[in-house]
């Protein structure tokens, strides 16, 4: 725990050094701009309340931050991706993880004609802090399991909010500490092994709307098939946050995450933070 805690503090660090960064940039080929939120929640009760619950507290960190090139036939769009989050009930010693995410996107292109672009992409995701399941057994930790992709394709690019990258040569690696698969497979690594290597194709789509002043929608779409195993059984990966803003600094956040991998479980994985606490754009 104190680990990801400093890891936090260390990337907070670096993002609004880079932020700094870009106010010295004279040359104009680099865009760069983040948002920092931290999201409360909290329910309280008395002991007279009759209608039942449990007291408890939640809080939740992110970082969402873009820096993207442009020069000439050339773009580069990178987004960074932190969250973190935990919740403490009420007469219960442990706090539980509610959120964990530490993800890197990368597309680099060469105009090829209109709003195509010939592109190379990276994709890298894992969690900062140990994961349990419902009866306290450790599933997961950082770097473990880790999750690459990166292949070449064609990029559409109608603008900054709104793309989608095609890649039908991708490569995909699974990296998992080997005491996860000791006795039995773990994230589609098979047993004794601590990695997996994938080839397929991927597509991966982004859209932002302002749906209205001041409230926006972000989609992150990811979608990859295996041609070596199993292509039909297509990996899902759907991202969606909305941001409503009170003022300047405060406003309501929702995270919306729906995934689908049957090499980790077949069925759906859904994941939704909702909290209202304070954002810092930089």
């Amino acid at each position: 725990m104190k680990k990801s805690l400093l890891s936090i503090v260390f990337i907070l660090a670096v993002l609004v050094g880079s932020a700094q960064e870009t106010q010295q940039d004279t040359t104009k080929l680099w865009t760069k701009k983040g948002n920092l939120s931290l999201l409360f929640n909290q329910s309280a009760y008395n002991r007279q309340w009759l209608g039942g619950g449990t007291s408890n507290i939640a809080g939740n960190f992110g970082v969402n931050y873009d820096f993207n090139y442009k020069k000439d036939a050339v773009v580069w769009d990178n987004k960074f991706i932190l969250a973190y989050g935990l919740s403490k009930i009420k007469g219960d010693n442990k706090t539980a993880k509610t959120d964990d995410r530490l993800e890197l996107n990368s597309i680099w292109g060469k105009k090829a004609k209109g709003d195509w672009y010939y592109s190379v992409f990276f994709n890298f995701k894992t969690q900062m802090d140990v994961g349990y399941d419902k009866n306290d057994l450790n599933i997961s930790h950082f770097f473990s399991p880790a999750y690459f992709q990166l292949g070449p394709g064609m990029l559409w690019k109608k603008s900054n909010n709104l793309s989608v990258n095609f890649s039908p040569a991708t490569s995909k690696l699974i990296l998992v500490h080997n005491h996860f698969t000791d006795f039995g497979p773990s994230f589609g690594v098979l047993q004794g092994d601590n990695s997996r290597f994938e080839f397929g194709a991927s597509i991966s789509a982004y859209y932002k709307l302002s749906v209205m002043a001041n409230v926006s929608i972000e989609n992150r779409l990811n979608l990859y098939s295996n041609y070596l195993d199993d292509p039909q059984n297509v990996d899902i990966d759907y991202q969606m946050n909305v941001v409503m803003k009170i003022n300047k600094y405060l406003s309501a956040n929702v995270a919306l995450q729906t995934i689908y991998d049957d090499n980790s479980v077949q069925a759906v994985q859904v994941k939704e933070v909702f909290g209202i606490g304070v954002n810092y754009g930089f």
